[in-house]
C-alpha cells in the first residue's frame, strides 16, 4: 500500500480567531456568505465572515451539538433534548431523547432532510443513535446500536451516506433508502495518533476527517484508502467544511477543551490549494 502524500502545498490563514472549548458543526451558507458553526459546550450558534472574521453569535441554555439553516429563516440545531428551532430564541419542537443522552453532530441532506447522531454523555457503549428530522418536523431513528457517532455526510449523488463512530473508531457507509439506510459495511478502522471526529465528502467522493488529538486531516476514497494528510496548526481538529463562492476553501474547526497550552485551537482556520472542492449545502426544509 502507497503512503499517503502530505499536502504540503496547502496555503492556511485563521479565519476567526476564537476560544471555543469545543468548535464544531461548520457549515457554509451560500446565500448569507457565512460559515455557521457551534461551540458544543457554551451553547453558542456563531456566524462569521471569512474575509474579516467578524462574528456574531446566539447563546442559548443547552448543548447544541451542530446547526443549520433553514428555508423559513433561523436555523434547525440538534441539542441536548433532541431537535429545536432557534430564530433569536430556542425552541424544542421534538424532546426526544432520555436524561444522560445528547444530539452531537448532524447535517442536512440533499432533500432539506436534517439528519442527527446522539450519544450518551458518558460514552456508553450502545447508547448512541442516528435519527432523521423531516421537513414536517416528523423523527424517527434509523440507526440504533452506536456509542458516539459523529462526522457525517453523503457521496456527491447522494446515494451512499458515510457515519463515523469516534469511540469505536471507525467510518462506515450505507446505501440510502427513503426511510434511511441499509446494507452497512465498513470502510475504515482508525489505530494510532488521533481519534476520528467531523467529516465532508468533496466533489470527487473523497472523504476529508478531523483526527481529534492528531493535530491533522486525512483525505480518503470512497473504499477506504487514506490518500493524503492535511498537518493542522491546533492539537484537536474536529471538523471541516468547503466553503467560499467556488467552494475550494476548506474550514476547520478545533476545540480547546482538556488543553492547558492552546495555541490556535478553538478557532477556525481556512485551508486552500487543496485540489478539492466540495459540494453544495442545502437548508432545512421545516
Amino acid at each position: 500500500m502507497r503512503q499517503p502524500a502530505e499536502l504540503d502545498s496547502a496555503t492556511m490563514r485563521v479565519a476567526v480567531r476564537a476560544t471555543a472549548r469545543v468548535g464544531e458543526g461548520p457549515v457554509w451558507d451560500a446565500t448569507a456568505h457565512r460559515l455557521h458553526w457551534v461551540d458544543i459546550l457554551a451553547g453558542q450558534i456563531h456566524t462569521s465572515d471569512l474575509d474579516s472574521g467578524a462574528t456574531t453569535t446566539l447563546t442559548v441554555p443547552t448543548l447544541v451539538g451542530a446547526a443549520a439553516p433553514r428555508a423559513a429563516g433561523g436555523f434547525v440545531a440538534a441539542v441536548t433534548e433532541g431537535f429545536a428551532e432557534i430564530d433569536g430564541s430556542l425552541v424544542v419542537r421534538r424532546h426526544i431523547l432520555d436524561e444522560g443522552i445528547r444530539m452531537n453532530d448532524a447535517k442536512c441532506d440533499r432533500r432539506g432532510r436534517f439528519w442527527a447522531g446522539s450519544t450518551a454523555m458518558d460514552f456508553a457503549p450502545g447508547q448512541g443513535a442516528l435519527h432523521l428530522l423531516e421537513a414536517d418536523w416528523s423523527t424517527y431513528v434509523v440507526l440504533d446500536g452506536l456509542t458516539q457517532p459523529n462526522g457525517l455526510d453523503w457521496s456527491p449523488d447522494g446515494s451512499v451516506f458515510y457515519l463515523v463512530d469516534s469511540a469505536e473508531q471507525e467510518i462506515s457507509a450505507f446505501d440510502v433508502v427513503d426511510d434511511g439506510v441499509t446494507r452497512r459495511r465498513l470502510v475504515h478502522r482508525f489505530s494510532g495518533d488521533g481519534v476520528p471526529d467531523g467529516l465532508c465528502v468533496d466533489a470527487a467522493g473523497c472523504l476529508w476527517i478531523a483526527l481529534w488529538g492528531g493535530g491533522r486531516l486525512i483525505r480518503m476514497s470512497p473504499d477506504g484508502e487514506v490518500l493524503s494528510t492535511l498537518p493542522v496548526p491546533v492539537v484537536q481538529p474536529s471538523s471541516c467544511a468547503f466553503a467560499g463562492p467556488d467552494l475550494d476553501q476548506l474550514c476547520v474547526t478545533s476545540a480547546r477543551e482538556g488543553l492547558t497550552d492552546s495555541g490556535l485551537d478553538g478557532s477556525v482556520l481556512i485551508f486552500g490549494n487543496l485540489g478539492a472542492t466540495g459540494l453544495p449545502t442545502v437548508r432545512f426544509e421545516g
